[in-house]
């Protein structure tokens, strides 16, 4: 594939010297390369031509509304997405010493992005309605597929977990990044300062609590707290309820992907975070 975003980008950008090219990172959806320590190429695994143009357009609107710095794309073509490389590191690889810091920012972030009226989105994503019985129904297949792997306590966790009914559903909609996790987020670890918020293919209208839940189960409950400190939206115990719910049920996701298919520092935070996200 370098040689696809090397000939891509001479195209493009004539004149610009490619001195290297390496896989920055891999998810279910992108695999995205660095070029030069400055650009992010970024190519869908299954969207094709039509997903880049769809985000590039999503990420032009998002970048008029968001307090937080997004990517602001170059270009898309042959199904890859280039825009300037944003600064931070993903906090999946470089946790910040003191996570309460970026609690007001996330918290402005989420408060802005659900306040968007639904209207100006849904022509540009997709309305994600899952049933809350079918998110648990994946979760037990993803608990049967790496139960073995987890200590005695944790399988009890789990179990208990899926044993119960899932909560109620939401009562509102919001226009959400849809997959917040660390990985999605860039930070200044030594500033202590979120620097920006990457990969929007799954946006959608949906459940707002989905963005709470990853902050949930990547940095844990007392950190969803402190966002929601400065979240300025109502956001009730049946919320929370299904914030954590989702958080469970994408724990048990990211411990199959980073067992089964995906890099390892999926399956290692995941299992670090189990307990915590697990406890009544």
């Amino acid at each position: 594939m370098g040689d696809d975003i090397r000939a891509l980008l001479a195209d493009r950008l004539p004149g610009y010297p490619v001195r290297s090219v390496v896989v920055l990172g891999e998810g279910v959806d992108n695999v995205a390369f660095e070029v030069n320590g400055e650009l992010i190429v970024r190519g869908s695994k299954e969207g094709g031509q039509e997903a880049a143009e769809r985000e590039m357009a999503l990420l032009a609107e998002v970048g008029e509304l968001s307090p937080l710095p997004v990517p602001g794309p170059l270009f898309a073509e042959g199904g890859y997405l280039v825009y300037r490389k944003l600064a931070g590191v993903p906090l999946l690889r470089r946790p910040v010493a003191r996570p309460e810091l970026l609690a007001p920012a996330l918290g402005a972030f989420l408060a802005r992005l659900h306040a968007t009226p639904v209207e100006r989105m849904e022509r540009l994503v997709p309305y994600d309605t899952s049933p809350l019985a079918e998110w648990l129904d994946e979760a037990g297949e993803h608990y049967r597929d790496i139960a073995d792997i987890l200590p005695v306590r944790a399988r009890h966790l789990v179990e208990d977990f899926l044993s119960a009914a899932p909560p109620e559903p939401p009562a509102d909609l919001a226009f959400c990044h849809n997959d917040l996790g660390a990985e999605h987020l860039l930070a200044d670890a030594t500033a202590h300062l979120v620097t920006g918020v990457i990969d929007w293919t799954d946006a959608a209208v949906t459940d707002p609590a989905r963005d709470l839940a990853l902050l949930h189960r990547d940095l844990g409950p007392r950190f969803l707290d402190q966002v929601l400190t400065h979240y300025e939206r109502p956001f009730g115990p049946p919320d929370r309820r299904r914030a954590a719910f989702y958080a469970r049920c994408a724990l048990l996701e990211d411990l199959v992907y980073g067992t089964r298919s995906g890099p390892h520092i999926y399956a290692r935070t995941a299992l670090a975070n189990l307990t915590r996200t697990f406890a009544p």
